[in-house]
């Protein structure tokens, strides 16, 4: 399975703390090994991101990513009020 991420996706996650930086990382190998693995929560979303998942990360961060082509693509990141306005 190859792993990409949106530029958006970056651009959020550069932004955070170094701490919760690696916390995703660990996070990502997490869901790389299984990634409906109980403490990552990933499930479907609706509405507007009804063809996109999300994993927690921390707290209220989330990550939204989609499957095409046995490739996972990760797209948005931010706590729960900034995702789902």
């Amino acid at each position: 399975m190859q792993v990409k991420f949106h530029k958006k996706f970056v651009k959020k996650l550069n932004k955070l703390s170094p701490k919760i930086q690696n916390i995703f990382y660990i996070k990502l190998e997490m869901f790389l090994k299984n990634k409906f693995d109980n403490s990552l929560n990933n499930h479907k979303l609706k509405g507007a991101y009804k063809h996109r998942r999300s994993i927690d990360i921390l707290g209220d961060l989330r990550a939204i990513f989609e499957e095409r082509d046995n490739k996972i693509i990760f797209v948005l990141m931010g706590t729960h009020s900034e995702l789902y306005k």
